[in-house]
């Protein structure tokens, strides 16, 4: 390793750095809309329900009805 080596480091990892730098409170508002948008309670009985009430769908979508 040469006396003068310098870890290497993107671009992107200085705009990451910089932006929690200036924003201390960014990861949790990340952490907050994440919650709103993917960490929900999932009802199973109902997930279930609704999966046995769905229709099967016809072989030709555009057509009226089976003869």
């Amino acid at each position: 390793m040469p006396l003068f080596w310098k870890a290497y480091k993107s671009d992107t990892s200085d705009l990451i750095d910089s932006l929690k730098a200036s924003k201390p409170t960014l990861e949790q508002e990340q952490r907050a809309g994440m919650a709103l948008l993917w960490n929900k309670q999932v009802d199973r009985e109902a997930q279930a329900s609704f999966k046995t009430a769905q229709v099967k769908q016809q072989a030709y979508v555009y057509q009226s009805g089976s003869k």
